[in-house]
């Protein structure tokens, strides 16, 4: 071969190798690319909401336990050990010695029990408060009906064990305990938090425990370090996450086909994907649906509701054609799980027979329906289809509210003027109590403004049961808010994100769509199509 001929082949070999390099993960500089939905993102776990939050936390935060990357069980975390009483109510954990802050400060019992009492102070009004009330004392120190906090079923035996007492014995305990809303947070970071100040979530202030910590901040853009200071930092892999948030989900999409982004986990034109093969899909323990505010007269009407669902022609809503999985449960398919009914047709007789049985005869009287959305093509169609399917059967006027993300979610709290809201919920623990317990009067997150004894009822008599028994109960309470048309399921979510599964292990697909940054690692990337690896 002339000389020539071999540099001609060089040249050729390392065009492909820089192709190749170009669409490959950044393992050489040890940096982690994740793109997100663009989006306000507030870094305090007391407050935070969205599921995009809750991701970014599983670096920046740890609690007792973390998530299993795969099953999304518990994982020890700050505690290395725990202890359960005989009658099931009484936890002892044991705290890591080496467990520290990223600023090198020792983790105590008395840092976890100061930040739950914070999360469930009453003028706090948390959004995830109400998953503590399953603890001692919890429900009556959040509503103020009692003030003392020793009253609370969370104690400080010593410095490395802390103590919790539920109210009865639960065995989904535990399964919450990884959520990021039972997380610990250093004094100085709480009391910031606390009063509302932002200096806790400034790189040069931020004080965080878990496997990284932030390094920088910028409109669009956070970067992430290795946490020297973990207990576990041996075992995470990349020095850098650089969470990017996408102003444009075709530019990021553009970033993700050239290589300059390794993981999309929100934010992206599915179209315009190069590689169909780093699209992961797959079931997600989530619901889209609808509810009725119940606050105000006739909607408080469980009657006029079920009319008015009754109305609706679902077959054509929950078409698949226009969703991945269309539901008529609020509770995603689960194995042993009986499925309520729900309403699944429509039934025009029977909705005329409840309106003249509520005293609105045809939908005589009723007031203007408006439906409140963020917006958006489905979104939309739904609403021209209920509009039409009221306006034509009983001339009901409706009208349509858009207020985009993020302002929506505190829309639906503010806004007294909708009849209707819509909400993609994601479970935060793989339990159908994670859905049911929404509906609770006691939870913030209860914009439809439900309250039922008969319903509170029979989740307080599932707490005590166990296995196919307790599932019974807790569908006889779904049954509830699905027959009085509180809640109107349209679809089960899937999980979609792009990501090439052979460039990156540690990443599984799984229910909750949480991917633990810990856990990361780069694995070896093939060749995308129509591209040969040369080795000279």
């Amino acid at each position: 071969m002339s000389t020539t001929t071999r540099m001609r082949t060089t040249i050729w070999g390392l065009f492909l190798l820089i192709s190749v390099a170009g669409l490959s993960y950044a393992s050489a500089d040890g940096r982690f690319r994740v793109g997100l939905h663009d989006g306000d993102i507030s870094l305090n776990p007391l407050t935070s909401f969205t599921s995009t939050e809750a991701q970014i936390f599983t670096g920046l935060y740890e609690g007792l336990f973390s998530y299993d990357p795969i099953t999304l069980r518990p994982l020890p975390g700050v505690a290395r050990r725990w202890e359960v009483s005989e009658d099931g109510r009484t936890y002892r954990f044991f705290l890591r010695e080496d467990a520290r802050y990223s600023n090198g400060d020792p983790i105590t019992a008395e840092h976890f029990r100061e930040t739950w009492l914070t999360m469930i102070e009453p003028e706090r009004a948390s959004a995830y408060s109400f998953l503590f009330d399953v603890i001692e004392g919890v429900e009556a120190y959040r509503e103020g009906s009692e003030t003392d906090r020793n009253s609370v079923g969370i104690e400080v035996i010593e410095d490395g064990v802390l103590e919790v007492r539920l109210q009865k014995q639960a065995p989904h305990f535990r399964q919450m305990l990884p959520h990021h809303s039972f997380g610990v947070l250093h004094p100085k970071a709480l009391e910031s938090f606390r009063t509302g100040s932002n200096h806790a979530v400034d790189e040069d202030t931020f004080v965080g425990n878990g496997p990284f910590t932030l390094a920088e901040s910028a409109q669009r853009e956070l970067l992430l370090k290795r946490n020297p200071h973990y207990w576990d930092a041996r075992n995470v892999f990349f020095n850098e996450i650089q969470l990017l948030f996408a102003e444009d989900p075709a530019r990021q999409t553009a970033m993700f086909n050239d290589g300059n982004i390794d993981w999309i986990h929100s934010g992206f034109v599915l179209s315009e994907v190069r590689f169909r093969e780093t699209i992961v899909v797959n079931p997600m323990f989530a619901t889209n649906y609808f509810f009725f505010r119940v606050i105000e007269e006739p909607w408080d009407n469980e009657l006029v509701r079920r009319a008015l669902a009754l109305l609706v022609p679902w077959d054509v809503i929950r078409n698949e054609e226009f969703h991945f999985t269309p539901g008529h449960t609020l509770v995603p398919p689960i194995p042993n799980y009986p499925a309520p009914e729900g309403i699944q047709q429509q039934d025009t007789q029977t909705a005329m027979e409840l309106l003249e049985e509520a005293g609105y005869p045809r939908g005589e009287g009723l007031p203007e329906l408006v439906l409140l959305t963020p917006g958006g093509g489905e979104n939309n169609r739904v609403y021209q289809i209920l509009r039409d399917s009221w306006q034509q059967s009983i001339g009901l006027d409706v009208s349509h509210q858009v207020v985009s993300h993020p302002r929506y979610y505190d829309a639906l709290k503010t806004n007294e003027d909708y009849t209707l809201g819509t909400v993609s919920w994601i479970g935060d623990y793989a339990d159908p109590l994670t859905f049911l317990q929404l509906w609770t009067a006691a939870s913030n997150l209860n914009e439809a403004g439900f309250a039922d004894p008969n319903y509170e009822s029979l989740l307080r008599s599932s707490v005590q049961q166990t296995g196919e028994e307790r599932y019974r109960t807790m569908a006889k309470a779904e049954a509830i808010l699905l027959d009085t048309a509180v809640v109107l399921p349209v679809s089960h979510s899937p999980a979609v994100n792009l990501i090439d599964l052979e460039a990156v292990d540690g990443w599984f697909p799984n229910p909750l769509d949480i991917h633990p940054f810990k856990t990361l690692r780069p694995g070896e990337r093939r060749a995308p199509p129509g591209v040969i690896r040369y080795s000279p």
